[in-house]
C-alpha cells in the first residue's frame, strides 16, 4: 500500500486568521470550545484539537496547531487540508456568534464538515481530548534570542508577528 503525501503549504504569519471576540469574556468560551473540535479517532474515543486561539496585545488569531509550530521556528508540515479545516472551524465559530473574522476572504477555501468532529459539551467526559501544542509552556532553555533586540523571548511574540504581517521583517 502506498501513502499519498499531501503537498505542504508555503506558510507565513500574514496568513493567520485574525478574529474579533463578540464579547470581551468570550476568550475562555472560544478556548474551551476549540478543545472539543478536531480530528477524531472514533475507536479510541479520542479527539485531537486542530486549532487554538492566540491572544497577543489585544489581537486574537485563530491558528492551526501547525501554524504555532511554524511561529516557533520549527518545521511544520502544514497542508492545504489543515488550512481548510482551520477555515471551517473559524466559520463555525463565526456562525455560532463567538467570533467575527477580520478578513473573511482568508477563509473562503473550507473543508467539508465531515472532516472534523465537533464534540458536544455534555459528551466531553466520554472522550480523551488531546492537544498537539500547548501555548505558553515553553521552558527558558527553549527560547531563541530576538533578532531585533537580542534578548530571549518566545518566537511567537507579538512584535515578531506584527512585523511579519506588515512585511517589515524582524
Amino acid at each position: 500500500m502506498s501513502v499519498v503525501r499531501e503537498a505542504e503549504v508555503k506558510w507565513s504569519p500574514d496568513q493567520m486568521v485574525e478574529v474579533v471576540l463578540s464579547e470581551p469574556d468570550d476568550f475562555l468560551k472560544v478556548r474551551e470550545t476549540l478543545t472539543r473540535i478536531g480530528v477524531a479517532s472514533r475507536k479510541e474515543k479520542k479527539i485531537y484539537q486542530s486549532c487554538h486561539i492566540l491572544h497577543k496585545q489585544g489581537r486574537y488569531f485563530l491558528v492551526h496547531f501547525k501554524e504555532l509550530f511554524a511561529l516557533d521556528g520549527k518545521h511544520a508540515n502544514l497542508t492545504l487540508n489543515d488550512v481548510q479545516r482551520r477555515n471551517r472551524i473559524a466559520q463555525l465559530l463565526a456562525d455560532w456568534g463567538l467570533i467575527s473574522i477580520v478578513s473573511a476572504d482568508k477563509i473562503q477555501d473550507i473543508a467539508p464538515l465531515n472532516q472534523i468532529k465537533v464534540l458536544a459539551y455534555k459528551d466531553k467526559q466520554d472522550w480523551i481530548l488531546e492537544t498537539k501544542y500547548n501555548i505558553g509552556s515553553k521552558r527558558k532553555e527553549q527560547r531563541k534570542p530576538n533578532k531585533r533586540y537580542g534578548v530571549p523571548h518566545p518566537v511567537f511574540c507579538i512584535c515578531c508577528i506584527i512585523s511579519s504581517v506588515r512585511g517589515e521583517g524582524v
